[in-house]
């Protein structure tokens, strides 16, 4: 059957990245995990002292970023900034704190934009992300998008920290993610928001697996569909 586009969109810690690599892996797709390019830059532009109201700036830094993604011995997709591996510095509190900020520039989403459109230009993958859908690939064969109470998806993301060994206050972890959903829903530059057409997913009260077996159930469908067309 022809290989499709799938965008998954949605809130921070409703399962987007997960579902996503287990769906890809399954599915023979690759996964492309465009809030890890985001954070990325936040990360360099953290380190690099970038100042974010200054567009010589921004423009500057952007020209200095390559982002890429290596599968390494378990299996497991990685991100690189510049040949440097920064898998395990990008999902830190601190870049979880500005990702949104950056993320909301300009510049920035043409920049990750322009660098997503090409990593699915043979079709046959899976992405995440807040605009995936509506921005990155409207024309995707399948939209999905994620959404779940947020004491739950703090309860994760707190879960997600804590294997990293890193130990935020529940109250804290609420706080970012109120933050960074009324930053990421109202930016003007690619806000989140649903596409018309995405199907809606609760996981409040649903397993990652049950998450994967529905979305791998929509792709075949989806696939069945595109296939005849």
């Amino acid at each position: 059957m022809r290989k499709i586009i799938i965008a998954i969109d949605g809130f921070s810690a409703c399962g987007k990245s997960t579902t996503a690599k287990e769906a890809a892996k399954a599915l023979g797709y690759r996964y492309i995990d465009s809030g890890a390019m985001y954070r990325a830059v936040t990360y360099y532009f953290l380190e690099h002292h970038v100042a974010l109201a200054n567009p010589k700036e921004v423009a500057k830094a952007l020209s200095e970023i390559k982002i890429t993604f290596n599968i390494n011995a378990k299996g497991v997709s990685e991100t690189f900034l510049n040949a440097s591996n920064v898998e395990k510095k990008i999902r830190k509190m601190r870049i979880s704190e500005n990702v949104s900020q950056v993320s909301a520039i300009k510049e920035v989403r043409v920049a990750m934009v322009d660098q997503q459109r090409k990593l699915g230009k043979e079709r046959g993958i899976v992405m995440d992300g807040r605009d995936i859908g509506t921005v990155v690939f409207p024309d995707a064969e399948l939209k999905i998008f994620l959404t779940a109470d947020i004491l739950v998806r703090a309860f994760r993301r707190q879960q997600e920290l804590l294997e990293k060994n890193e130990m935020v206050e529940f109250d804290a972890i609420v706080a970012n993610l109120k933050k960074r959903d009324e930053i990421d829903s109202t930016r003007a530059e690619s806000p989140l928001v649903k596409a018309s057409e995405a199907i809606e997913i609760d996981t409040t009260n649903v397993t990652i697996d049950e998450q994967v077996d529905e979305l791998l159930r929509l792709t075949f469908s989806s696939m069945l569909t595109s296939s005849k067309n």
